[in-house]
């Protein structure tokens, strides 16, 4: 309420904290990757593992994009040599 009163949040909307997990598995999924963690570590919980997971995947519609068609540059192997196909 103060918040809306301060003109931070549009009135009628409440916003709770986000939980220690969620921060605590965002960070750990910008910085490494899941195979990495699991890797690292013998018993991870399944709910961390899943919430780093959930952090992993990108956000935003041009970011599913651009991983989506990501080409690592590796030719095709069934083409033939100089790229003629």
């Amino acid at each position: 309420a103060a918040a809306a009163a301060l003109g931070l949040l549009p009135l009628g909307k409440t916003q709770s904290p986000e939980s220690l997990l969620d921060i605590a598995a965002r960070k750990v999924a910008e910085k490494w990757p899941f195979q990495r963690v699991e890797e690292r570590f013998e018993r991870i919980p399944e709910p961390v593992q899943r919430r780093i997971v959930y952090w992993s995947f990108p956000r935003s519609e041009r970011e599913i994009c651009m991983y989506s068609s990501f080409n690592t540059g590796a030719e095709d192997p069934t083409a033939a040599p100089g790229g003629a196909a």
